[in-house]
């Protein structure tokens, strides 16, 4: 079945990213959770058990692909639409027939619904009650989370499955194979790919196999053959194929590393221009946008800390974008977060007190904590001074008493000092309150608005 669409694609002229479509699992790249020997999907189609389900993983990462493949490996008849230009006629006629295929001949078909998350509520609830009884096999593929975008009676009746975006080396893999395959492939064009050409083919490809094939393709064909018969294309034909130059940069390497410490020197130089113009230098060089992130997050605790608490909250949040919506929209929530950074007050007095309490550790502090910070969660623990003379300082005015916190021979040493940027005045200001003088005599406790042991 899947065979013979492949041929007839082929005899169409069918762009290099179809022509190189896998016909069989040993041959589909990635989605080693989903279908590698042992895992859930693979179980599922060996066992004959195949569920309806959906596909939500990013463009070019392997779900219409997988989905032909699980046609092919389940004897099934595969009825393939897009949500783009079918409509609720398109999927009336492909259940008549899916009923009439099951009458006659007891084959299962699979409707297969790419982009499923087009349809609107109405085409979505014309489905629903085959999936429900079992005439067709559903396998939607989509890029949008399906919680928003498909019903939620059709969701309770489907798994999703969650495709990853492709690695690099998993691009590799799948171009290298385009370049030697003659009968599907370039293989009978001879081309030869420069190294060069290659790692920027792959870095610009954003994940997605379509992308890395059909540039590939548009360079083979626009590059004439040399004497020898050999296609041999450069850098500049792929810059040109993939409409992206080439920046020097190395992810692995020194550029690497050059650029993320321009990035971190210009925030901390509160310089949000060049802050984002190294992010974006590495952004578009291809650079992992979590790695950035986690820098981003690093910086807002080490160099902002309690001088704006909220830079955590924006470079957490600037993270979560990126992880949610992926690229190149995430570019603008890092973009967001490094300005914000940039301009942020800055202090590193968490970064200093952390060391200090570091180096204190190495030194060989380690005395247990106070009797009186101590649990009482036994009579014998009680019995022996665990919580005694504990003071509970919602029991005090302010909700603060002055009372030992540290070791014994810690007594007096100060860890974190403030500096007076930002937040970080009301901190001193607070501070000086509690601590600044001795501790008070005959204070009234308030009284306990209820009973119980407050310890802890």
């Amino acid at each position: 079945m899947f065979e013979q669409q492949f041929e007839e694609q082929m005899e169409r002229g069918a762009p290099l990213a179809t022509r190189m479509r896998p016909t069989a699992f040993h041959d589909f790249v990635g989605q080693e959770h989903l279908v590698g020997k042992g895992h859930v999907l693979r179980k599922a189609i060996e066992a004959g058990q195949l569920p309806s389900f959906i596909l939500w993983g990013p463009p070019g990462s392997g779900k219409t692909t997988l989905a032909y493949i699980i046609a092919n490996n389940t004897d099934s008849h595969f009825s393939p639409v897009s949500a783009v230009n079918a409509g609720v006629n398109d999927l009336r006629r492909i259940i008549e027939e899916a009923k009439e295929r099951r009458k006659m001949t007891h084959q299962r078909t699979i409707l297969f619904i790419d982009e499923i998350h087009r349809f609107n509520k109405a085409q979505q609830d014309a489905v629903l009650p085959f999936v429900e009884d079992g005439t067709v096999t559903l396998i939607g593929a989509t890029t949008e989370n399906p919680s928003f975008e498909v019903i939620s009676p059709l969701l309770s009746r489907s798994q999703v499955l969650s495709l990853k975006p492709l690695t690099e080396d998993e691009i590799r893999i799948i171009v290298l194979r385009a370049l030697k395959d003659s009968l599907r492939g370039l293989g009978a064009l001879k081309v030869e790919l420069d190294v060069e050409a290659l790692n920027h083919l792959i870095a610009m490809s954003n994940n997605d196999a379509r992308v890395a094939l059909n540039a590939l393709e548009m360079a083979a064909l626009t590059t004439p053959p040399d004497a020898d018969g050999k296609r041999r294309i450069p850098l500049s034909t792929i810059e040109d194929a993939i409409q992206h130059p080439a920046l020097r940069y190395d992810k692995a390497g020194e550029q690497h590393y050059d650029l993320i410490s321009a990035l971190h020197k210009s925030m901390r130089g509160s310089d949000p221009d060049a802050s984002l113009y190294w992010l974006a230098r590495m952004l578009e060089a291809g650079e992992d946008p979590l790695y950035i992130a986690r820098r981003l997050v690093r910086f807002a605790s080490e160099d902002v800390g309690m001088a704006d608490p909220q830079a955590l909250v924006i470079a957490m949040a600037a993270q979560q974008a990126v992880h949610f919506i992926g690229m190149p929209e995430g570019n603008l929530a890092l973009a967001e977060a490094a300005v914000y950074l940039a301009t942020a007050p800055k202090s590193n007095s968490l970064y200093q007190a952390y060391s200090r309490i570091q180096e204190e550790i190495k030194g060989g502090s380690g005395e247990p904590a106070p009797l009186h910070l101590r649990n009482p969660v036994t009579p014998l623990m009680k019995d022996i001074g665990y919580g005694k003379d504990y003071k509970y300082a919602h029991d005090y005015p302010g909700h603060f008493v002055p009372q030992q916190h540290l070791p014994d021979s810690l007594q007096g040493k100060h860890f974190y000092t403030p500096s007076d940027q930002g937040y970080e005045k009301e901190v001193v200001a607070r501070l000086k309150a509690w601590w600044g003088g001795k501790e008070k005599t005959g204070e009234t406790k308030r009284k306990r608005t209820k009973k119980g042991d407050k310890s802890s």
